[in-house]
Parts: C-alpha cells; structure tokens; sequence
C-alpha cells in the first residue's frame, strides 16, 4: 500500500496538520495506555467490599489481601486503621483519606494532556486555516483580475482541512477526558460512602480494638 497520497494530503494541510496528526496519535496512545492501566488497577473488576463489610459489622476482622479493586483497597485500609494500634478515630480517618487519594490519582492519570489536547486541538486547526487563508489571498493579490477562481477555492478548502482535523482530534480526547473523570467521580463517591459505613461500624467492636492493640 502506497503512502504517497497520505503524505501529499498532509503537505495540503501545511505544518499545522502534521501537529494535529502528532496529537492524534498520542491521544491514542493515552487511551491505549489508560485502558490498560485501568484494567490492572481493577477498575471493572467485581468488588468485594460489600461481603466485607458485612462481615466488618459482625465482628470479622479486616481482609489479608488489599483487594483488586479500587473501592476493596480503600475499604481494607479503613478497617485496617481502625484496629492499628495507637491509631485514633481522627488518625483512622486520614490515613483512610490517604489511601483514597492515592487511588483516585492513579485513576485520573493522563486526564490532563487528554484535556491539554483537546483545548488545543481546535486551536492549531484555526492557526492553520487563517495562514492557508492568508497564503490564498496573497496569490490572488500577486495575480490580481487575472486570478483563477478555481485556484483560489482550492487554496481555500486546502486551509479548511486543518479546522475540520482540529475537531476530529479534540472530540474524542474530549470525550476520554470526560470518560476518566465520570470514572473517577463515581469511585470517589463509592469512596466516601464505603468509609463512613466502615467507620461508623467501629463503635460497636471494642473487643477487637483491645485484641489489636
């Protein structure tokens, strides 16, 4: 397969489509990387905090393993805090919000260059389409009445493809974008949730806080 007619129709779009098709391809290799990191970290995993928190209110004691999801880590590190010796309520619950803190940063990795991208996407489209505007209207001006139409209209539809590639770019990295941070919002409100019921199961369980310590 020849790649001439892909790199003429780059040329077309001048230095301004070369930096949109650099874009382009990081913003898939975002999405790439953020897929695969996700699906490490457990974020479609099924989660297991809601049998441990049952068993937490009955007077288990925390998970040994750390969990596979991010909403299981969390919920371990709370009842593990709990029981820590020489731990308070108050110490309990930032090294609670620690942990979860952690965890929603690592979700939201490469939300920002995705949100880099799609601000600037657009931009560099628009930049190339006035300087292909301003090179069309020079050539008219050099050749004045006796300017081809047809050259003119080529020089312009040429510029046009820098806006239209600019878009096409920024709508999915936007979209990622909005993607990872709905994703993250969700865990954090999981988050907060599965703390307070954790620690507002802990008055109940003096017995083990003395065992613990």
């Amino acid at each position: 397969m020849s790649l001439a007619p892909l790199f003429d129709f780059m040329t077309r779009g001048g230095p301004a489509l070369w930096v949109i098709a650099a874009l382009s391809v990081l913003t898939l290799a975002l999405f790439l990387w953020r897929a695969v990191a996700l699906a490490q970290a457990g974020a479609w995993r099924r989660t297991q905090t809601e049998a441990w928190i049952a068993e937490w209110r009955e007077g288990g004691t925390p998970p040994a393993a750390p969990g596979q999801t991010p909403l299981d880590r969390v919920a371990g590190a709370a009842m593990r805090a709990l029981l820590a010796p020489g731990f308070s309520t108050e110490a309990a619950e930032k090294e609670t919000t620690r942990i979860a803190k952690a965890e929603l940063a690592e979700l939201r990795r490469g939300l920002r260059p995705l949100e880099l991208i799609a601000a600037i996407a657009p931009l560099v489209g628009l930049l190339g389409t006035v300087l292909g505007m301003i090179g069309a209207f020079q050539a008219l001006q050099e050749n004045g009445s006796g300017a081809d139409p047809s050259v003119l209209a080529g020089g312009i539809w040429e510029a046009l493809l820098t806006t239209a590639a600019g878009m096409a770019v920024a709508i999915p990295a936007s979209a990622l974008a909005s993607w990872i941070e709905g994703l993250a919002e969700r865990e954090q409100a999981r988050m907060e949730d599965t703390a307070t019921r954790v620690f507002n199961g802990a008055p109940a369980r003096p017995a083990l806080r003395h065992a613990a310590e």
